[in-house]
């Protein structure tokens, strides 16, 4: 019976160490885009310096901004990701299991831009680099598509409006 019980104990202790494994590591979202809300009236956006808006998906508590747009095969034309911060810190992104170059756009807290990364290609090998490789003050993280930046005119100093994100809670 002494037996028995180690075995039944082992496999509970492997099955168990096997659910919180996949439990801590995010599911992939699923392949392609997700638009975010962009026919609701008020849905998140941001306005880009010649006018033209973004529809964007929110990334506000640490799990999201986590995830980000990893296993993304590609974005609908107009969207992005919007990532907010608790408060303005250095922020650096790297490229682990992101799919498709991206413009990574860092901004203060009045939407004024930073730093631009520019097509940020996706990371091939581990240990995946930063971008920019030294941190910059934002509270704000915009990417979109690889080129986008560059087509729509946003460089440093550039102010992008930010819309839709009055009520967000942020963590």
């Amino acid at each position: 019976m002494g037996s028995r019980s180690r075995v039944s104990n082992s496999a509970f202790c492997v099955t168990a160490v096997m659910l919180l494994n996949m439990c801590s590591q995010p599911a992939p979202p699923p392949r392609g885009d997700r638009p975010a809300r962009s026919s609701e009236a008020g849905a998140p956006r941001v306005v880009l310096p010649d006018g033209s808006a973004v529809h964007v998906e929110l990334a506000t508590d640490q799990t999201t901004r986590a995830q980000g747009l990893m296993f993304r095969d590609r974005l609908r034309p107009n969207t992005g990701m919007l990532f907010i911060f608790p408060e303005v810190g250095g922020q650096s992104f790297w490229m682990k299991n992101t799919l498709i170059p991206l413009d990574i756009i860092f901004l203060d807290a009045e939407g004024r831009v930073k730093h631009v990364s520019h097509d940020t290609p996706p990371c091939k090998a581990d240990p995946c680099p930063g971008y920019p490789p030294n941190a910059v003050p934002a509270l704000y993280v915009l990417e979109v598509a690889g080129g986008v930046a560059r087509q729509h005119g946003i460089s440093e100093g550039a102010v992008l409006k930010l819309e839709g994100i009055e009520n967000v809670v942020v963590r």
